[in-house]
Parts: structure tokens; C-alpha cells; sequence
């Protein structure tokens, strides 16, 4: 019997069983059963090692963020794409117009965010059907999906809950977060699996433990610690156990709004994180790249970006060129903002003095962990060479500063004595 019948079988048998306590444990080990067999047809369809859903399109990663826009054919993307950033994509009233990735840069609030007009997709992609796999991989590489949604289809056709499931089939979690789980293999210490939870455990029935030792026994795991800090599905901890999920903000953009009715477009908007709008008429999204709008607050609010200004030792904040933050990426600490300047800067760090919505008063002086928010001031205080000195790696960066003066220096004389030879 092959992958695609055992999985079929188990979906079979999980529609007939009754959701109860009592069968509880029974479908709890149908659905690690089930997700470990998707997850070996997936390897298997990709060639690859579980971790990607193909080789994806030859795209640069380019600017402060990346955004993925993903949709049905003839929805807007292409539309969008030149609305939001001025880059020219070939649109028309026929499906399948984009074949390609094509990439456009967003300026907004003193950031570049990198745009990325996707082939259109349809149902089985992530199965490899039409560019399904290229679109996927390229979409596990994003910071952010932009889900673009045909309002007037949307009611018949349910392509959001299509998405949604292709997404989730490949290990793309929208608007979730990693459980808090932990799962540690033992090598030694004999066998079995030990199940704490500092919270109770509905969700996994009366008997956690038996059922958690059962899922791992799936997965070829007979020793192991698991420790739950919250309250946990079964999928989520089979995500856990698999580890090669991607936690992913999405926001749904419902276009073409001027072709339904009012009362569609107040149940669309009522809909979890969406947004109503017309590329064509201007509703929602501005047509003018600079000017600002709802659809560019919401996708600045789901990357979690955050505009950083910095300034020198007596003199005035540079508000012209701010260094933006991610969540996403880095993380929006002092210590992010010292690796995104420089790594010297973060070697030499000595403390920081912050001015804005995050310090107590101004300026308040920061350690490294101190988390900054959107619009403040911060000026890096290094060490002293008296202090640098006292560093136990100070012999080892001294060393290395000296080679490269000296390779310098060398080049130099080599490059004096090529022109007198000349």
C-alpha cells in the first residue's frame, strides 16, 4: 500500500470515528500517524529533506523585510504589486499572467520592504501542482504572506480555507506561534518517555502522558523529556516533534470590493485578520506608492518593524536615515540594533542611552537586552581603550587588528613598487 492510500485510510477512519473522552487517545495517534505520513510524501515529492517545498525562484533577499504575495490566478497580485511599489508587472482579465517570481521594493516610513509577486497557485500545490512547490518554498523564505482573496469569488469558492489548508499541509502555520515545548531525545539513562506540564492538559485527554509516549513512538522516539508550558493540541505537538515548521504573520487582502455588495464586504472585513480593499478604485490601498494607507499600516504592523534613529555624542538625532528593526529577524534590542550597525559596535559596547517611549526617563542608560521601540533615540557609549584592555580577548582583537594593518601596509608597498617598476 503506498503513502497516498495509507493516508486516505486514516482520513477515512478518522471521519467515522466519534470525537468523545473515550476515543480521544485512538484519534490523537490517527493524527500523528497521519501528519508523519504527509510529511514523508512532502520529502518524498521534493526530493529534498523536508525542510523546503522545492528549489523556489532565484530571488536575492533584498531590504528590511520580505513580503510574499500569495493568491488564486487573476485575483490583483500583479495589480498590487505595481500599486504598492512602482515596479511593472504584466497584468491582465486571462489566469496564469505572472510565470515567475518578480520582486519590487515597498518604501515606506524610511524602510525597504521587498514585495514578491508569486505565480498564481490552485488547489494541490503543495503536491507540486501547476508551480506549487517553487511558490511554497519562496513563501517559507518570507518574513510576512500577504494572501490576496477574490471578494466576489470568495463566498462560493472558500479559496482562503484553500490556501490556508495547501499552507498548512507543507508546515506553513499562519498567525500562530511555537508552542511552548520542549522535547529533549535521551541517548542514555534507559528508556521511556517522561511528560511534565506546568499547566492542566484538556486538550490531550485524561491521559497526557500515555498518549504523548504513543505520538513519539510514531516518530521512533522511546526516551525522551517533554516539558509543556502551556496548554497543547496534538498537532502542535506533532509540529514540535517534526521541528521543521515556520511560524508565519499573514494577512488576507480581499480586492475587488467595488464588484459586491455592502453587506459582503461588512462580513468580509468582520473576518479575522483581513482587510477589504480595490487595487483598481483606490479603496483601502492608495495608488500613489508614497502617499500612506490602511493596507501599508496593517503590513507594518503584522512584519513588526520598528524605526530606530541614532546620534553621535553632542550632536542632534540623525531623523533622515533610521535603522529599522524586525521582531521577525533580530529581535528589536539594543543588542539587534548593535549588530545590524556593526559588529565592532556590539564588541565594544558599553552601555546605551535611550530617549523615547521605552526609557523610564530621558535618556536612560541600557544594557544590551533593554527592548526599544518604534521612533527612539539611541546613542552607543563604547568602552575605553582602558577598559577594552581589561577584556581577557583584548591580546586576540589587538593581534588581529595589527595583521591587518600590516597586510595593508604590505599591499601598499607592493602596489608603490608595480607603478615605479611601470
Amino acid at each position: 500500500m503506498g503513502v497516498m492510500e495509507k493516508i486516505k485510510e486514516i482520513e477515512a477512519e478518522m471521519a467515522r470515528t466519534q470525537k468523545n473522552k473515550a476515543t480521544n487517545y485512538h484519534l490523537g495517534t490517527l493524527k500523528a500517524k497521519l501528519a508523519r505520513l504527509r510529511n514523508e510524501l512532502f520529502v518524498e515529492q521534493s526530493g529534498g529533506g523536508g525542510g523546503g517545498g522545492g528549489e523556489g525562484f532565484d530571488v536575492a533577499r533584498n531590504g528590511d523585510a520580505r513580503i510574499a504575495l500569495i493568491g488564486f490566478p487573476s485575483v490583483g497580485k500583479s495589480s498590487l504589486l505595481t500599486t504598492l511599489t512602482s515596479t511593472e508587472s504584466e497584468a491582465a482579465g486571462y489566469e496564469f499572467t505572472t510565470l515567475t517570481c518578480i520582486p519590487g521594493v515597498l518604501k515606506y516610513k524610511g524602510s525597504k520592504i521587498q514585495v514578491l509577486d508569486l505565480p498564481g497557485i490552485i488547489e494541490g500545490a503543495a503536491h507540486g501542482a501547476g508551480r506549487g512547490k517553487e511558490v511554497i518554498a519562496v513563501a517559507r523564505s518570507a518574513d510576512a504572506i500577504l494572501i490576496v482573496l477574490d471578494a466576489g469569488k470568495e463566498g462560493l469558492q472558500r479559496h482562503r480555507e484553500i490556501l490556508e489548508r495547501e499552507l498548512e499541509t507543507v508546515g506553513i502555520r499562519l498567525n500562530q506561534r511555537k508552542p511552548d515545548v520542549t522535547v529533549t531525545q535521551r541517548k542514555t539513562g534507559g528508556g521511556g518517555v517522561r511528560f511534565a506540564s506546568t499547566v492542566p492538559q484538556p486538550l490531550l485527554g485524561p491521559e497526557p502522558e500515555k498518549l504523548v509516549t504513543q505520538i513519539l513512538r510514531e516518530y521512533k522516539v522511546v526516551a525522551a523529556d517533554v516539558l509543556a508550558r502551556e496548554a497543547i493540541t496534538v498537532d502542535q505537538l506533532v509540529d514540535v516533534i517534526q521541528g521543521n515548521r515556520e511560524y508565519k504573520p499573514c494577512l488576507y487582502l480581499y480586492n475587488k470590493i467595488d464588484m459586491v455588495t455592502i453587506e459582503e464586504i461588512d462580513q468580509l472585513a468582520r473576518m479575522p485578520h483581513s482587510i477589504v480593499g480595490s487595487v483598481s478604485q483606490g479603496f483601502n490601498i492608495s495608488l500613489d506608492p508614497s502617499e500612506d494607507d490602511l493596507l501599508k499600516q496593517m503590513l507594518w504592523k503584522y512584519l513588526g518593524l520598528t524605526r530606530i534613529y541614532t546620534k553621535r555624542k553632542g550632536s542632534p538625532p540623525d531623523l533622515e536615515e533610521p535603522v529599522v528593526l524586525s521582531e521577525i529577524r533580530k529581535g528589536t534590542t539594543v543588542k539587534s540594533l548593535c549588530s545590524n550597525v556593526s559588529s565592532e559596535l556590539l564588541r565594544d559596547f558599553h552601555y546605551a542611552l535611550v530617549w523615547g517611549t521605552s526609557a523610564k526617563h530621558a535618556p536612560q542608560r541600557c544594557g544590551l537586552g533593554h527592548n526599544l521601540q518604534d521612533q527612539d533615540v539611541v546613542q552607543i557609549v563604547a568602552k575605553t581603550v582602558k577598559q577594552q584592555q581589561q577584556d581577557k580577548a583584548y591580546s586576540v582583537i589587538a593581534q588581529a587588528a595589527n595583521d591587518k594593518h600590516a597586510k595593508k601596509r604590505l599591499e601598499a608597498k607592493k602596489q608603490k613598487q608595480k607603478r615605479l617598476r611601470g
